[in-house]
């Protein structure tokens, strides 16, 4: 009896552990996904091969089947999602992606894809590897057709988001078992729900702000998202990884992001540098160093982003009190237009969110706790 008892302890407890590694956040996309250890002395093809319909008043709503092959050290091989060729039909029907495995090609990933508002239902995966003799041969796919039902847990055999080391659950679409099916008695179907259309992609038009001044605020915000969109959901052991002695942390990056703008808010509005008081806060993230390692460590992404989000706040309300002319003034020290400056600041936040996306795809699993229970006698 005891026995029994210490067993189901730790089975409630790897569920709670694996209950904490699902993030839940909002988004106009989601995603399923199994994934496949794979391994070649050459080039092989393949294919995956899933029904799929579409019910949907949402012009911008549309499903597809995904493939992608990650190569050694993480890299992105083969990637198709059918973003080229969206699917909209309220008919079921078959789709096929069709790729190329590598020979330094370590996983084969592939499920479905579904964006914005409706109903999007999936059915009767299959996959298919071409053998040594280049003939495609069936490969078994745990729960194909979806006829193990989704529960509380999610989808089985299944996973949400598209890595297997970080399952995703995007809150405005819900999962469910559907007895509208293209083979067997079940499908799975996704419900999108409340998610707003897509905003054009502009340069300018900034509402008080000059022409010049305009077009620099977008760009900065753009890069500002992109930023936010890469970190806001990383763990704190994400943000906190050290890829070498000479690298520097993600948490630390973001810092030195907003430290930097800090500089050329005083640089270029006030036509100074640093005081001894701004040092004390912002140089250690400008100067990153061993010290920026050991200090910037232990925190959030929402921490980070708060700081650097109230830095954005200020360059914003400043650079609107100002015109395109300012733009054109010349800063003595350094030799530098105000314009420039700010290119400047854009570029560099350019620049490190490049080493940001590096370091995000080296960042090794998260050790897993060892729930093995001691049994005594």
């Amino acid at each position: 009896m005891i026995y029994k008892y210490v067993i189901a302890l730790v089975t409630l407890f790897s569920f709670s552990v694996n209950a904490q590694n699902v993030k839940e956040v909002s988004g106009d996309w989601t995603s399923f996904s199994q994934f496949l250890e794979i391994s070649s002395n050459k080039q092989k093809k393949f294919k995956v091969v899933a029904h799929v319909k579409v019910d949907t008043g949402d012009d911008n709503a549309w499903a597809g089947v995904w493939a992608r092959v990650d190569d050694e050290g993480g890299e992105q091989g083969f990637f198709d999602n059918m973003g080229d060729r969206p699917i909209k039909s309220n008919v079921w029907k078959s789709y096929t992606v069709e790729g190329l495995i590598n020979e330094n090609s370590e996983t084969l990933n592939f499920g479905g894809v579904c964006v914005s508002n409706g109903k999007f239902y999936f059915d009767k995966f299959e996959l298919y590897i071409e053998d040594d003799n280049g003939v495609l041969q069936q490969i078994k796919i745990n729960n194909s057709s979806f006829e193990n039902v989704v529960s509380y847990s999610g989808i089985p055999k299944w996973s949400q988001g598209v890595s297997k080391e970080n399952i995703v659950k995007i809150k405005e679409y819900e999962i469910s078992s559907s007895t509208d099916a293209a083979h067997g008695k079940k499908s799975l179907l996704y419900v999108g729900a409340g998610i707003e259309p897509p905003v054009p992609e502009t340069i300018g038009g900034v509402e008080g702000a000059s022409p010049q001044i305009g077009a620099m605020i977008s760009m900065l915000e753009d890069l500002k998202n992109r930023v936010e969109y890469t970190v806001k959901d990383m763990s704190i052991y994400e943000l906190d990884h050290l890829h070498d002695e000479k690298a520097n942390r993600i948490g630390a990056l973001i810092m030195h992001l907003a430290a930097a703008e800090k500089y050329y808010q005083v640089f270029t509005f006030e036509g100074r540098d640093f005081n001894e008081e701004e040092k004390k806060i912002w140089g250690k993230a400008l100067i990153l160093s061993t010290a920026s390692q050991e200090k910037y460590k232990g925190h959030d992404a929402q921490y980070y982003l708060d700081i650097y989000n109230e830095v954005r706040e200020k360059t914003i309300e400043e650079l609107k009190k100002r015109d395109d002319k300012w733009f054109e003034e010349v800063q003595p020290s350094y030799g530098w237009t105000n314009h420039y400056c700010w290119f400047h600041v854009m570029e560099h936040q350019s620049s490190h969110l490049g080493q940001i996306l590096f370091l995000a795809k080296r960042i090794p699993p998260k050790p897993e706790i060892n729930l093995t229970p001691i049994i005594k006698n």
